[in-house]
């Protein structure tokens, strides 16, 4: 049972991540100026569902902290608060706090120090004048005037004291619902209030649903004195309009404890011939006192005299039954309202999704085994191509369950960039670009510290001043762009700002002071520009909240390389530098080209190709001991020499080799010597940095179909390689 609980328990916090996301998002949002009712009850909706699981799983400080955040959401969404700059800041402060809430429930961090957030909040509740902070009850039409006190009844021999009623109370509930409308009929649980549940905030959601409250039965509250104040008593009676989907109806309870009494179905149509439509037994005569109150035990005392009524009418409505026809199909058909068809999910273990990744690579690589054993008639007799075509789909539909949009890191950036442009000064603008680029769920989780990083540094070092970019002849604000996208076998995720650039004098002053480098050290400008990320380097002259540490541009190369990655800088001074983080897809199929170096195999990415050349006498020309070009139609391409970059051992003279040209992201068209051409196949991506240190200019391995492995190239980082700037280890040479 205790596994069971744990289990739940945990897809309760998966449902928390999600949460958070979401009351982000529409915090971000708010901040930024929208302050629909759309989205400020998104954000009501998230911390409501946290704070309703929190109480169900016992998490006391998480439920009594999202309690009093709620609070002020409600008033919010119900308008009796403005949500102002000011309460707004307040709300994203509760929602750090509420963040580190969690992480106290999941066992992560220790219990917060919430107390300046709450005292934050009540500020709020006070100002608006809520008093204790408990949301107001949603308004329902009050009757003409107050009904006077019941005048009190003398104890019978029982010590009881006789109830006394109106005979206006048996009034029937209202009837305005329109046809095949909703009625809803819900009793909380007795414990509801006791484990933090508030019935009223259910009723509120529905009613912004469209549901109008019809009756509210008060039948069951006892007599003060056995009055317990954290015990439910009223049941609701509802109607919703018919269009309203039932199972956003349902999603109102959704964290309602089981026990609570949840009705939901249409309205009956009422017709002129229902044989079941009753007269309305009379009420009995009886003496009603001076207030219009008639005791219970004169009701009792008169039951018999109903009774033949009661009996009649049942007779009465058997004959009709028996004498009605039966409906016809078609009508019972029309009066059924259509369903609604919801998307359905369900949670699963993401070890087993890598279980399931790692089978489809293997079905993939016994195919190319069997294309290889295969004669060209036998491949098209087994239909070798269609069984290829099939591994490709269910590789695509499994990689895809895996997969996130990467825009759940992007979401937090530009409120980091709200906070950031109140530290610095700077108006600081965002543009984001391939949000809907899809990243492995891990890859995504790994990446919100060195973007965050990344994002501090752009705005704090990067931009400058208003004043400074307007004597620059820039415009005043600044402008940072986030993007990202999937290029062969690699995740690009570049942050790019429009600033000042790297200042690499000074970047070397410092690496030579903090003796990083050494005095006489030659190094190049990209090798001045990837010092930042050296441990303990940083530029700025005072520490602050924000940078002046240190660790910051470390921490971003230290975990894109534990992704097996790697963190490239480009910078032009005065015009802006340009992080890129490099990461390796975790698992999938490329189309390559097998091509042999020094006679040994790899895997070149087709999506760089653009064409194969087996160069002329002279068509390859030095131009500098270490470069060449090739003359393509009169246009000039840089040649690189892998086998030189590897470090292999390779004497072949350049008109015995083919040149692939290829295009890159950061140099445009290369050409690539190769030896030879073997063949085209799809391959599975083997990820090296599992089994070894990540190694610049491999993208990963793959298997062939003879059961030998290929390592595949990362074209990216081939390109940007001086000759002999790699070894076969991957270290520089």
């Amino acid at each position: 049972m205790s596994d069971e609980l744990d289990e739940i328990q945990a897809i309760f916090f998966e449902e928390c991540t999600e949460g958070l996301v979401t009351a982000e998002q529409g915090l971000s949002a708010m901040q930024g100026g929208d302050v629909s009712a759309e989205t400020i009850a998104g954000v009501f909706r998230a911390v409501h569902s946290i704070k309703g699981g929190a109480g169900a799983f016992g998490h006391a400080d998480l439920t009594a902290f999202a309690h009093k955040f709620e609070n002020v959401l409600d008033e919010v969404r119900g308008g009796k608060i403005a949500p102002t700059p000011g309460v707004v800041k307040v709300m994203l402060a509760s929602f750090d706090l509420l963040s580190d809430h969690v992480e106290a429930a999941k066992g992560l961090a220790g219990r917060p120090n919430d107390a300046a957030a709450l005292a934050a909040l009540e500020k709020v509740l006070v100002e608006r004048g809520a008093g204790d902070g408990a949301p107001a009850a949603a308004p329902v039409a009050a009757p003409a005037a107050a009904p006077a006190p019941a005048p009190a009844a003398a104890e019978d021999d029982f010590g009881f004291t006789p109830v006394l009623v109106s005979l206006d109370d048996f009034e029937a509930p209202s009837s305005a619902s329109s046809d095949g409308a909703w009625v809803i009929r819900f009793k909380p649980s007795q414990a509801a209030l006791a484990n933090a549940g508030e019935p009223l905030l259910i009723i509120r959601e529905l009613e912004t649903l469209g549901a109008t409250i019809e009756a509210v039965d008060v039948t069951t509250v006892p007599p003060l004195r056995d009055l317990d104040p954290e015990n439910a008593y009223f049941t609701w009676t509802l109607s919703m309009p018919a269009d309203v989907p039932e199972n956003d109806i349902r999603d109102c309870f959704d964290f309602v404890a089981p026990d609570s009494v949840i009705e939901i179905e249409r309205a009956r149509t009422e017709s002129a011939a229902d044989p079941f439509d009753f007269a309305p037994i009379s009420a009995p005569a009886a003496e009603a006192d001076e207030m219009g109150f008639v005791p219970v035990s004169a009701l009792i005392e008169n039951f018999d005299a109903n009774i033949d009524q009661v009996v009649q009418a049942i007779a009465n409505a058997g004959a009709a039954l028996a004498a009605a026809p039966p409906p016809a199909p078609a009508t019972e058909a029309a009066a059924t309202p259509k369903a609604v068809e919801a998307a359905q999910t369900i949670r699963v273990d993401l070890a087993k999704l890598d279980l399931l990744l790692n089978l489809v690579g293997e079905l993939v690589i016994r195919n190319s085994i069997l294309a290889d054993r295969l004669s060209p008639a036998d491949r098209q007799r087994v239909e070798l191509p269609e069984l290829a075509r099939l591994t490709r789909q269910i590789q695509d539909n499994v990689m895809s369950l895996r997969a996130q949009p990467i825009k759940q890191a992007f979401s937090r950036v530009p409120r980091m960039l709200r906070d950031l442009s109140v530290e610095t000064g700077k108006t600081i603008n965002l543009e984001t670009s391939g949000e809907t680029t899809e990243v492995d769920k891990g890859v995504i989780e790994k990446i919100g510290d060195p973007l965050t990083h990344m994002i501090r540094n752009a705005a704090d070092h990067g931009l400058e001043s208003a004043q400074e970019r307007i004597a620059a002849g820039k415009e005043p604000a600044g402008t940072i762009w986030l993007s990202a996208e999937q290029k062969g076998a690699r995740i690009f995720v570049r942050v790019r700002d429009n600033g000042r650039g790297i200042n690499r004098e000074r970047v070397r002053a410092k690496a030579i002071e903090k003796g990083i480098i050494s005095a006489d050290a030659q190094l190049t400008n990209e090798e001045i520009d990837q010092l930042i990320c050296a441990p303990g380097f940083s530029t700025a002259e005072t520490i602050s909240n924000i940078s002046g540490r240190g660790v910051g541009m470390d921490v971003v190369r230290s975990n894109v390389e534990a992704l097996g990655g790697r963190i490239e800088i480009t910078s032009v001074p005065g015009e802006g530098t340009t992080f890129t983080m490099v990461l390796p897809l975790t698992l999938a199929i490329l189309d390559g080209m097998i091509v042999r170096l020094a006679s040994q195999r790899f895997v070149l990415p087709l999506t760089h190709v653009l064409e194969t050349v087996q160069p002329e006498p002279g068509q390859v020309k030095r131009t500098s001991p270490d470069t060449e070009v090739i003359d393509m139609r009169g246009e000039y391409v840089p040649v690189k020499r892998a086998v030189d970059i590897f470090g292999l051992n390779d004497d072949r003279a350049i008109e015995e080799s083919l040149v692939v040209i290829v295009e890159s992201e950061g140099h445009g068209k290369v050409g690539l010597v190769v030896d030879t051409i073997d063949d085209r196949r799809e391959v599975v991506i083997k990820s090296l940095d599992q089994n070894l240190h990540p190694i610049r200019g491999l993208g990963g391995a793959t298997i062939l179909g003879d059961g030998s492995i290929a390592l595949i190239l990362d074209i990216e980082a081939l390109v940007a390689a001086s000759a002999t700037r790699f070894t076969p280890k991957g270290l520089a040479a």
